[in-house]
Order: structure tokens, then sequence, then C-alpha cells
């Protein structure tokens, strides 16, 4: 099935990370996540546990070249542009995470995880005024990620 159509299919997903009930977010950002991981279906997902163990190894330049190059065979496979962003943020290559948490939002305006991490690496930069306007996007997907909130106040404590 087109990915696109899946994600339409499950729209009802997503309106369910604003509910109140916390099983049902669990459910929902379960739901979501699977649903990024598994893009491009057996070959994705297996370029995705490849590349995390290379990171739970240790070897940070084999997971970064297997990312690169899912990239460049699936460029709008996101959550390979999500999982380079987690690693450059984790080498604390800021810039270059920001451009791909910027890819992912570009692809998946929704992607919680990505907004996040574009806020994280903004608060990184030092630039609080944006890492405020996209952990305020992240919640506005997900409105009770408290680490989001806690996160615009640090921010604001920084101004």
């Amino acid at each position: 099935m087109n990915y696109y159509r899946e994600v339409y299919k499950n729209r009802s997903v997503i309106t369910r990370l604003e509910k109140t009930d916390e099983v049902a977010r669990q459910r929902a950002t379960s739901q979501l996540w699977q649903l990024w991981f598994t893009q491009k279906g057996e070959i994705g997902r297996e370029l995705l546990r490849r590349s995390q163990s290379f990171l739970d190894k240790g070897n940070f330049q084999k997971a970064e070249e297997l990312l690169t190059e899912a990239i460049k065979n699936y460029p709008d496979f996101a959550e390979a542009w999500n999982r380079r962003a987690v690693l450059y943020f984790s080498l604390e290559r800021y810039e270059q995470a920001k451009k791909d948490c910027e890819q992912v939002i570009q692809l998946i305006p929704y992607h919680f995880g990505a907004l996040h991490g574009l806020g994280l690496c903004l608060l990184a930069l030092g630039n609080y005024q944006d890492a405020i306007a996209a952990f305020r996007q992240a919640l506005e997907v997900q409105p009770y990620a408290l680490i989001n909130q806690k996160l615009i106040l640090e921010c604001t404590a920084l101004l």
C-alpha cells in the first residue's frame, strides 16, 4: 500500500495523540513509530536495524555510511533521515542534525520526534527563540509531551 495513503488512513491515530487517555496516546505513538519505521517495508526496516546495530557497537562511521546510502536510495524515507539526525546530534554535529530534522519535517510535518529533535538542535546551537518554536510545534502534535513543555521553560529562562 502507498505510504501516504496509509498515513491518511491512519489520521485517527494522529488525533489520538491529543487524547487525555494515556494508554490511547501511547498506542498511537507506537503505531506512528511503526508506520515510520516500516515505510520502505522489510528493506527499510533492515537498513534501520543494521544502522542501530552499528550505533550500539560504537561504529558511528558505518552507521552514518549506511544511513546516508539509505537516504540516497530512498530520499523520501523520513525515518532514515531522522535516524541520521539522531546520530549527528549524539556526535554533537548539531547543524547537520538540524538539517536532517528539517528534511524529516518537510516529508512528515507531524513527525513529533523530528520536531523535538529540531528543538534540541536549536537549543544546542543557542538559538533559543527558534528552539521554543520547534518545541511548540511538537506540542501541537503531542500536547501531553511534558519534556517539550519543560524545554520551552528552559529556553525561555535562557533568553
